[in-house]
């Protein structure tokens, strides 16, 4: 039997390794995503294969993470639980969609994942595996090994020759890719609580950010940004780059409670620098470009695709209906942002476009020739008559 195991190099799937060779008399195959977030990726490869591993996979995802999956999501402008920009939800489907093709391409009959029983990941995770290969088999070893604590994965590690950090572990868990890192649990499982004050990784506190402003431009064709300061990049490129400036900045921190898909409510704290920066000026290109009724209704659907991405619906008839729709809408989202960072605050102080509806001529408060402002009396008249006809009838 063959397994493909979505393998970080951290405890967890390093005991997995040993763990489902044991169990299942298995060959594993394991496999890391390289999503920007900055791991020695050659020593992962090498710890994988030193602990059990048949092969080693290490695949850089890093454009296509950014082009094909965190660019759509910008465009929807979406916003889990109004504040959760889902750095972690969008990675889960590029890292199971390619860890299906390596399982096909080898042979393996099963998959498995380092996902806790608790959380959202095992349900992103598994909707991809079966949405792309519905015969799969999938294996979840913390649903099913004897483990039930960190230190129970650190003897069975050590038993079995396992590297284990000795290093001081920091009171919380990391996830990070080019798009943001979130910490989870530890001390931050007390919502009371404030974040450490050591508990920056991709900005600085607002507090220590530059006294003076940076100004930046971003250009956007067709809802993507393609340039950053007049300077075209590719999509991991440009992200990577404003991630400093915004990070440099303070910005882009989140301490939230939310919901998760599993019916838990988690207190998480994520950065995302150059993101937030993209979802503002995102909006600000839209505001001039957009005809109000298509805005309103992409507006009115945000929730509803948010939830599909949290969820991990990615490969789902409803998303991408959703997501047509919403590239329909973003032909016309061409232009350029200016945009004031200044100590964790990010404000649009100018857009641009080459196809704006915005029209100084009509906008003005001054004197113009192409609004009748007498004909607004007909169009309130007209709109308040069911208003008077109920008020009439509750009379």
């Amino acid at each position: 039997m063959k397994i493909v195991l979505a393998y970080s190099g951290g405890l967890d799937t390093s005991v997995a390794i040993k763990w489902l060779k044991e169990t299942y008399n298995a060959e594993i195959i394991a496999y890391c995503a390289d999503l920007g977030q900055g791991e020695d990726l050659d020593a992962i490869k090498e710890k994988a294969l030193r602990t059990g591993a048949s092969k080693a996979f290490v695949e850089d995802l890093r454009e296509e993470f950014v082009r094909d999956f965190i660019f759509p999501m910008l465009r929807a402008n979406a916003v889990y639980e109004g504040y959760y920009l889902m750095g972690t939800s969008i990675a889960r489907p590029l890292i199971a969609k390619r860890q299906i093709e390596i399982a096909e391409a080898e042979g393996a009959e099963a998959v498995a994942h380092g996902a806790t029983g608790k959380g959202n990941d095992q349900v992103r995770f598994e909707l991809t595996y079966y949405a792309l290969k519905p015969d799969i088999k999938v294996i979840a070893p913390w649903r099913q090994w004897p483990f039930n604590s960190r230190q129970s994965l650190i003897d069975y590690a050590q038993s079995r020759g396992i590297d284990v950090p000795v290093t001081r572990e920091k009171p919380y868990s990391m996830d990070q890719n080019v798009f943001h890192i979130s910490y989870e649990g530890g001390v931050l499982e007390d919502p009371w609580a404030e974040p450490p004050d050591d508990m920056y990784t991709m900005m600085v506190p607002p507090e220590q950010a530059p006294d003076r402003p940076t100004y930046i431009e971003i250009e956007y064709r067709k809802g993507d940004p393609v340039a950053l300061n007049g300077e075209e990049l590719s999509p991991f490129r440009l992200l990577e780059r404003l991630n400093k400036i915004a990070g440099e900045n303070g910005i882009g921190r989140v301490d939230i409670v939310e919901n998760r898909y599993v019916g838990i409510k988690s207190r998480g704290v994520y950065e995302t620098p150059g993101g937030t920066v993209l979802h503002i000026a995102h909006r600000a290109v839209e505001s001039i470009t957009l005809d109000r009724e298509a805005l309103h209704l992409r507006d009115s659907l945000i929730p509803r695709y948010s939830e599909a991405v949290y969820y991990g619906y990615w490969y789902s008839p409803e998303r991408e209906a959703l997501q047509s729709l919403i590239d329909k809408i973003s032909q016309d989202v061409t232009g350029t942002v200016r945009l004031k960072l200044y100590k964790g605050n990010c404000m649009v102080v100018g857009r641009k476009s080459p196809v704006s509806l915005y029209s100084t001529e009509l906008a003005t408060f001054e004197e113009e020739q192409i609004y009748d402002q007498k004909d607004a009396e007909g169009f309130i008249k007209l709109n308040a008559l069911r208003l008077k006809v109920r008020h009439r009838r509750n009379i």
